[in-house]
């Protein structure tokens, strides 16, 4: 990992919570879901994937969430696997990671928020990455794997550092644990809309929108669906009752299949542009 440090250890307020927040209602105040793309740092190599970023949201996404690539990443499927994989192959780092966060936010005014197994930020200190973070003009963190009776060093730093701690929720959630979760994350809510890893799925369904209406019953915070969605016609399947729809196979996919960075850029900004329509409901 990088032993660089930003000097910002000791500065209060730099993230962007705010402008995740000020993002997310806007959003609503247009009577629609928000975007939110997610797309791993290093992939298919660093300076590719902040274009990747800028790319997305040239195309409509509201949101960025920028993967830290894991070498055993739980949550994720085949297709998120593969692109993580890639990355770690090509060396990327902890420092990589936050350059995607600063070099995107800088160029797009976008709030972008890093999606993180909480092994490497254990590892790289939780102080330091919290500060780094905020410097790089981070909105937050996602932190699929970290349970809330372990999360009170990182809320503490991530809240005096001006950044949002988002926790995922699953269909088998109870109530009371819902109420649990939401009552100390901040930003939004991530509801994984099935059982199971990321990836594309035929249809994203019931199962996610009663997620939604029971964790709605808990909080004001706003919740955003992911795991799954692929296509307009899902996002706006999806935007019928959640804040934001969130999207990562999909675009992993298309720079996938790609014969060449130019064109894998263009096809992740078209897909954005589509699943942009879908959010607007109609």
């Amino acid at each position: 990992m990088s032993t660089e440090t930003t000097g910002t250890a000791g500065t209060t307020g730099t993230g962007n919570i705010e402008l995740l927040s000020a993002t997310l209602a806007k959003a609503k105040a247009e009577d629609r879901a928000a975007l939110v793309a997610y797309l791993p740092a290093g992939f298919p190599t660093v300076d590719g994937g902040i274009e990747a970023v800028k790319a997305v949201i040239a195309g409509g996404a509201d949101i960025v969430e920028v993967g830290l690539p894991h070498s055993d990443p739980v949550l994720d499927g085949p297709v998120i696997q593969t692109a993580d994989d890639i990355a770690l192959r090509g060396g990327v780092r902890i420092a990589d990671v936050l350059r995607t966060v600063r070099e995107a936010h800088a160029a797009t005014g976008a709030p972008v928020l890093v999606m993180t197994y909480w092994n490497p930020i254990d590892r790289y200190g939780v102080e330091r990455f919290t500060a780094e973070l905020a410097a790089a003009g981070g909105a937050g963190c996602i932190l699929p794997d970290l349970p809330v009776q372990e999360s009170a060093l990182w809320r503490e730093q991530a809240a005096k550092h001006g950044l949002a701690t988002v926790f995922v929720v699953a269909p088998s959630s109870k109530d009371e644990r819902l109420a649990t979760i939401t009552s100390v994350g901040t930003g939004f809510v991530y509801a994984a809309s099935l059982m199971g890893v990321t990836g594309t799925r035929e249809s994203v369904g019931a199962q996610a929108e009663d997620l939604v209406r029971r964790t709605r019953a808990t909080t004001d915070t706003p919740v955003c669906v992911g795991l799954g969605v692929s296509n307009a016609t899902q996002a706006k399947e999806v935007a019928a009752f959640a804040d934001g729809v969130i999207v990562g196979s999909a675009f992993v996919q298309r720079l996938l299949d790609a014969p060449d960075l130019p064109t894998g850029l263009e096809s992740v900004r078209a897909l954005a542009a589509e699943l942009a329509a879908g959010v607007r409901r109609g």
